[in-house]
C-alpha cells in the first residue's frame, strides 16, 4: 500500500507539473505581492484627498492636508474619480463637491472628514486603539482576500482541472482494473494540493505582512488554509468526477466566482450589509481567514465541527463517484 501510494503521489506531481498549475500558483504570487506593494498600498493611503478652491484665502487654518487649486474646473476634474472630495469656498459658506459613492454613509464620512481638514483645530480627538497603522491594515485586508480568492476559485480549479486531464487520458478507466485503493487515489491528490495551498500562503504572508508580523499570524491562518483548501479540493474533485466535460464545469465554476463568492467579497470588505449572506459558508470561511491575519482567529467550536463534518461528507461523496466512474470506465 505504502508503495502504491508513493506511485500515486509521484504520478500526480507529474500532472501538476504537466498542467502549468504550479507555474500559475507562483506567477499568482508574484502578481499579488507586486500588486499589494507597489500598486495598492499607495493608492489607499491617498484613497480621500481633500481640494479646496479658495481664491479669496478666507479660510486661513485650513490643514496642510489639503490641496489647493484655481478654478472651479479644475476642482470638477479633481474630483471625478469618485474618492476625492472638493471644497468651494467662493461662496459664503463652504460646498461640498465630489461624485456619490453610492452609499450615504459613506458620502457623510467623506464630507464630515472634508469638513473637519478646514478647521483642524477645533477636530474632537479619536481614541486610537488596535496597534495596527493603516498600511499594515491595508496589508492585511488585501493579503486575506487575495488568500481566500487564490483558495476558493484557483484551488477548485486546479484540481478539478488536472483531473478531467486524466479522465481524457483515461487514467480513471485504468485505474479501475487495477488494484488501487479509491481512498488513496483521492488522498494523493489532497496531500499534494494541501502543500501547495500551505507553501502559498506562508509565502504570501511573510512577503506582504513581514517576517515579524507574518510569523506571528501564520498559526491561525495556516489552520484556515487547510479547512478551505481541503473542502475547495473536494468540491473540485466531486464535481469533476460527476460532470461529464470541462465546459458544463465552467459553468458551475462562473456560478461559485459570481453568486457566491461575490456577495462574501462586498459584505466582508464594504457597509453593505445583507442578513442573508450568513447562510452562504463562504462568508463564514472568508471572515475566519481574514480574522486570522487581524491575529482573532476563530474559536467557535461550531465552526471548526461544521468544517470537519463537511470534509469528511465530502470525502465520502468523492469516493462514491469516483467508484461509480470507474465501475463504469470499466
Amino acid at each position: 500500500m505504502e508503495y502504491s501510494f508513493i506511485s500515486l503521489l509521484k504520478k500526480d506531481f507529474k500532472m501538476m507539473l504537466s498542467s502549468k498549475f504550479l507555474l500559475l500558483i507562483v506567477a499568482s504570487l508574484i502578481l499579488y505581492s507586486l500588486y499589494i506593494n507597489l500598486v495598492y498600498i499607495k493608492i489607499d493611503q491617498d484613497i480621500y484627498p481633500v481640494y479646496l478652491l479658495d481664491p479669496e484665502e478666507s479660510i486661513q487654518n485650513a490643514s496642510s492636508q489639503i490641496i489647493r487649486v484655481d478654478n472651479i474646473k479644475e476642482l470638477q476634474s479633481r474630483t471625478s474619480d469618485g474618492y476625492a472630495v472638493g471644497i468651494d469656498a467662493t461662496g459664503l459658506e463652504p460646498e461640498i463637491i465630489m461624485v456619490s459613492s453610492g452609499l450615504d454613509s459613506m458620502d457623510n464620512i467623506r464630507t464630515a472628514y472634508a469638513y473637519s481638514l478646514l478647521s483642524p483645530g477645533q477636530s474632537t480627538p479619536a481614541e486610537v486603539i488596535g496597534q495596527n497603522s493603516k498600511e499594515m491594515k491595508n496589508r492585511r485586508e488585501i493579503t486575506s482576500e487575495f488568500l481566500f480568492f487564490e483558495l476558493a476559485a484557483v484551488g477548485f480549479l486546479g484540481l478539478a482541472s488536472a483531473l478531467f486531464k486524466e479522465k481524457h487520458m483515461g487514467v480513471i478507466r485504468v485505474h479501475g482494473v487495477m488494484p488501487v485503493s479509491k481512498s488513496l487515489f483521492i488522498f494523493s491528490k489532497l496531500v499534494l494540493f494541501l502543500l501547495t495551498d500551505l507553501a502559498f500562503a506562508f509565502l504570501l504572508t511573510i512577503i506582504n505582512l513581514g517576517l515579524e508580523k507574518g510569523i506571528s499570524v501564520l498559526p491561525a491562518v495556516l489552520v484556515q488554509t487547510i479547512l478551505l483548501s481541503l473542502i475547495m479540493a473536494l468540491l473540485g474533485f466531486l464535481c469533476a468526477v460527476r460532470l461529464p466535460d470541462f465546459k458544463q464545469f465552467s459553468l458551475l465554476y462562473l456560478v461559485l466566482a459570481i453568486f457566491i463568492t461575490t456577495p462574501v467579497f462586498l459584505v466582508g470588505q464594504t457597509s453593505i450589509t445583507w442578513n442573508w449572506v450568513n447562510y452562504n459558508p463562504m462568508y463564514h470561511l472568508f471572515m475566519a481567514i481574514k480574522n486570522a491575519y487581524f491575529g482573532m482567529p476563530t474559536d467557535e467550536p461550531i465552526y471548526y465541527i461544521v468544517c470537519v463534518v463537511s470534509i469528511v461528507s465530502l470525502f465520502m461523496l468523492a469516493y462514491k463517484a469516483l467508484t461509480h466512474e470507474m465501475a463504469k470506465e470499466g
